[in-house]
This record gives structure tokens, sequence and C-alpha cells, in this order.
């Protein structure tokens, strides 16, 4: 591949790096309110219902994250080799924010169009942050990954803090699950603004290397993908991250998820108290970005991975002893200021590790973790939550009392994932692994 190395590329502009940054200000507004605030609280109370929509959320969930992890890897590659990041991004971009807007259709009760839109807008989403992250390489010097990744994701928990704050009014002001629907058609239009950018102002600085004769695309990525793990002990560093990753970010998304679930449940939170609730996650998420965007690089990336999944852990560990709302609000402070740490450093990571060139591949096989872990971790967590509930049920507990006693039990889980992660990650050499990249 032609793919210009990282260390003599032409220097990115700052329009450029806005419109990188921009694309996060968007996709965040998705996260926001589909995945925390609006929609998984929506489909779990009202168009299912009970223990058993935690259930279906948890599935629906892993369904979106398996086809992301089994197809990454292979268009990661394609995306190197051809040159066509931006393209995949963009289809991607695209999928995500036309079934966004389709869950408006998702009303109480109509569970097919609910959880299928839902899986097919997840997939887009999930899918276009692999193309997104692998342009990470190329728009910032080595030694400012950290910093410009950080940045971003500061920058884009903002966006879902602005999206949130349009929605929130109008939910005030306007009762029923109709404005809870238009809301998600909102958040599908403000992606949609903020993504343009990235395809108007940044250009497609890989170059596409020629096909060997009787070769296609798909042949290749195949190959190449066979030839990779052929050659992992190359990459043995990376490999103990991953599957570090692949456990501890289990603990991000199953908190993530079921967020407004447990706020709902656990603690009678309504609609406009989960969105404030995220809100204030949000900002304490922007700190957390920028501290250890900072943090990794003076102490390294896996120093600053360490200390937000020990924040973390403390904050899981506060949630499953807390009795109060206003507790609640407190978890979410130390919770998004965990989670922001978590995501950012692991993504800047990969940089670390990926050799010149074959940024997407890397960012692949980082999805195929992160979308693995996505897939077992919120299915865990809803089989838990449900099937206790049951039990509880049988011992005595009304309804209601069970599907809370459930939910307190599933939330040990989140902290067991955390540990064992942290657990991996500390046999991960992070000065061997940058000789390799």
């Amino acid at each position: 591949m032609t793919t210009v190395p990282i260390q003599s590329r032409t220097t990115t502009t700052r329009r450029e790096r806005w419109a990188w940054y921009l694309y996060d200000f968007g996709n965040s507004a998705y996260a926001s309110v589909v995945l925390l605030a609006v929609y998984s609280a929506y489909f779990q109370g009202s168009v299912v219902g009970g223990a058993e929509g935690s259930r279906l959320w948890g599935l629906a969930v892993g369904i979106a994250m398996l086809v992301v992890a089994i197809t990454s890897p292979i268009l990661g590659t394609i995306a190197d080799f051809s040159g066509s990041k931006k393209k995949f991004l963009l289809f991607y971009t695209i999928m995500a924010c036309v079934f966004t807007a389709g869950l408006f259709f998702a009303t109480p009760g109509n569970v097919a169009i609910g959880m299928g839109f839902f899986i097919l807008a997840e997939i887009g989403y999930r899918s276009a942050q692999v193309f997104y992250n692998s342009l990470l390489p190329e728009i910032a010097e080595p030694h400012e990954v950290g910093r410009v990744s950080g940045n971003g994701w500061a920058i884009g928990t903002i966006g879902g803090i602005l999206c949130l704050i349009i929605i929130l009014p109008l939910i005030v002001m306007i009762e029923g699950d109709l404005i809870i629907r238009a809301s998600l058609v909102i958040t599908a239009v403000f992606f949609a603004i903020s993504a343009a950018p990235i395809f108007l102002w940044l250009p497609e600085r890989a170059k596409a290397k020629p096909l060997p004769a009787g070769e296609n695309y798909f042949g290749y990525a195949f190959k190449q993908l066979s030839q990779t793990v052929k050659t992992a002990s190359q990459f043995k560093e990376f490999l103990k991250f991953m599957a570090a990753f692949l456990i501890f970010n289990d603990g991000v998304i199953m908190a993530l998820n079921f967020a407004a679930i447990i706020g709902a449940v656990l603690y009678g939170m309504d609609q406009q108290q989960l969105i404030i609730f995220v809100i204030i996650v949000q900002i304490s998420n922007v700190g957390g970005a920028y501290a250890f965007g900072a943090w990794v690089d003076k102490l390294g990336g896996k120093r600053s991975l360490t200390l937000s999944i020990l924040t973390m852990i403390a904050a899981i560990t506060w949630l499953y002893l807390n009795n109060s709302a206003t507790g609640f609000y407190l978890v979410g402070i130390l919770a998004g200021f965990a989670m922001a740490g978590i995501q950012s450093v692991s993504r800047t990571m990969v940089s670390f590790f990926a050799p010149p060139g074959r940024s997407a591949e890397f960012y692949g096989f980082f999805a195929v973790a992160g979308r693995t872990s996505s897939f077992i971790g919120p299915t865990v967590y809803g089989i838990i939550a449900a099937e206790a509930a049951l039990w509880y049920q049988t011992q005595g507990q009304t309804l209601v009392a069970a599907e809370q006693s459930g939910q307190k039990l599933a939330i040990l889980s989140i902290g067991i994932f955390l540990l064992v992660g942290l657990f991996i990650l500390s046999f991960v050499n992070e000065k061997k692994a940058r000789l390799f990249s």
C-alpha cells in the first residue's frame, strides 16, 4: 500500500482536525439519546415492558455488535488496501442516520420495528467508528495522538449534551411517546449535519494499491487477515491488549447500555430526570476526556488506562451500595469521568501499536474486540437481570421488587468484567509494543 507514513505525511490543517472532531460531535448525540438517555429506557419500559424489556434490549445490542465483530476486520483491511476509508464511513453513517430516524415508528408494543431498526442503526453507528477511528493516525503526530483523541472525545461529548438540551424542553412541554419518538428523528438530523464536514474537508490520504491479476478486494482481505494471523507473534502485546480490552470494555458497554434502565427501575426516574442525569454524566465525561488525553501523553497509555479502570470499579461498587436517586447522580459523575478515560485511552493505544499503512486493519481488530464484548456483556447483563427477577418472584417478592433485585444482581457482573480485564491488562508491555509500530 502507498499510504504516506505517519512520520512524513502532509501536516493536517486546523479545518481538517475540526472536521474529525465534529464527526464525534454528531455520533455522540446518537450515543447520548439512543443508548443512554431516551431510547433504551423507552424500549425497555414502553416498547416491550418489564424484565423482558431488559432481556430483549441486551439481545438487540448483542446481535448488532456480533455483526460488526464479524465484518469490521474484513472491511477494515479492504479500506486500507483500496484507500476507501471515507467511502465506508459515509455508507455506515447514512445507515445509522436513516434507521435512527426510523425509530420514530417504534410505537409501544411494536417490538419488531423497535428492535429491528435499532439493530440496523447500531450496526451503522458502530461500523462507522472503525473507519472514523482509523483516521486518527493521519491527522495527529505520534507525540500528540493522546491529546487529539482526547479533544475529539471531549468535543464529541459536548455534542451529546447539546442534542439532549435541544430535546429536553420538548419532552418537558409535550407529554406522551410521540415526542420521545420525534426526538430520535432530531438526533438523526443532528448526527447527519455534524458528520458532513469530515466528508467535505478531510481528504482521503491513503492511496489505493492495484489488485494483482485475478484478485478481488474480498479475496485479498482474507489473504491479508490470514497473513496477519500467521505473523501475530510480532504483535503479542497488541493481542494481549485486545484480550484485556475485550473483557473490561464489557463493563463499560454494560454500564452505558443499561444506565437509563437502572435509573428507571431502581430509582423510579422519568424521562426528564434521565436526560438530566445523562447531561450531568456527559459533562463529567468531557472533563475525563481532557484529563486522560493529557495524562496519556505524560504517563503513558497503560498507566492512564489502569487509573481509569480503577476509577470505574469504584463507581460500580458505589452504585451497588447506593439506594438513593441523589447518589445515582453522584455515581454518574464519577463513572462518566472514568468511562471517558477508558474509551479514549484505549482508542489512542491502538494507534501506538498499529504499523504505518495498516491503521484501519488494526482498528478493525480493535472493533472485533469491542463489538464482541458488546455482544457478550449486554446479553449477559440482560439475562441475569431477567432470570434473577423471575427467581426473586418465586421467593415471594412483588413484580417491581423482583425486577429491582434482578438489576442489583446484574450490576455486580459489570464489576467482575472490569476486574478481569484489568488483571489481563497488567501483562501488557507498552514500551515493547511501540517498538513494532
